[in-house]
């Protein structure tokens, strides 16, 4: 249990840190980021809008007790950098370009995995 729980803190604390960092970037929606958006087809309304549910996600999942919020929260971040990661392949980015979209998906994956393991071996231990 005791490892499970370092693996899954690892993953979390990387992933929340990922996404944050990126999401304050999307909200202050500078120059650089405008033409980052609008190379991949989208328009410049959606860095704001993105960044707040990515804040928004990371925070159910940090926050203890509401895990249909937490498997929602999930599946939102997963769509997000599953799409980011799609947007760069179709546009044709080369890997130093759509790699942090990857590491993303890793970390979600990661997180989520060891989310779910976690609470199966908390459910096993209060039966």
């Amino acid at each position: 249990m005791k490892s499970t729980k370092i693996i899954y803190w690892t993953f979390t604390v990387l992933l929340s840190a990922f996404i944050v960092s990126g999401a304050i970037l999307d909200i202050l929606k500078g120059p650089d980021v405008l033409a980052f958006f609008k190379h991949l087809g989208y328009p410049d309304y959606f860095p704001q809008f993105i960044g707040v549910l990515k804040i928004l996600g990371i925070a159910a999942i940090l926050t203890p007790g509401i895990p249909k919020v937490k498997e929602w929260a999930y599946a939102g971040l997963a769509f997000d950098v599953t799409g980011a990661l799609s947007s760069h392949l179709l546009n044709g980015d080369p890997p130093t370009i759509w790699m942090p979209a990857f590491i993303g998906l890793v970390l979600v994956t990661g997180s989520y995995l060891f989310y779910r393991k976690k609470l199966k071996l908390s459910l096993k231990i209060t039966e």
